[in-house]
């Protein structure tokens, strides 16, 4: 992995944790209840967490947010999603969101081999909890 490659998912994360942290320092219950309940929601339950995130990942990838396909990609190898599973996700997000998916899904594959040469040399920090 080049040194851009592995600064795009270190800059990815941290961005994420500082602004999450400056959001939450505000005192607002709304904001604060929302971000539990996302937290919340990806728990294991009647559905395990790998595929709740893998849910999540389709959702956002038909809706077309980069950041929360990064992040769903992340939490997903975090989860032991396999490269295979994922693509599989990936066909499901395709079928469902028709074409337009397509760019999105090459920059979702963009971040997994990123995440993935990035966890292969121990550089990338997958992000924490929470959109």
């Amino acid at each position: 992995m080049s040194a851009g490659e592995d600064d795009r998912v270190r800059e990815f994360s941290q961005f994420r944790k500082r602004m999450n942290e400056r959001i939450l320092a505000e005192d607002n219950q709304v904001v604060r209840r929302f971000f539990a309940l996302d937290t919340q929601t990806y728990r294991a339950g009647a559905l395990d967490t790998r595929t709740k995130e893998l849910m999540g990942l389709t959702a956002s990838m038909v809706l077309r947010c980069d950041d929360c396909i990064a992040y769903h990609v992340a939490q997903c190898k975090q989860a032991g999603v396999s490269r295979e599973e994922l693509f599989e996700a990936f066909s499901v997000s395709l079928v469902v969101g028709g074409s337009i998916v397509i760019p999105h899904l090459r920059r979702a594959v963009d971040f997994l081999d990123q995440l993935e040469a990035g966890q292969a040399e121990g550089a990338a920090e997958p992000p924490g909890h929470g959109h």
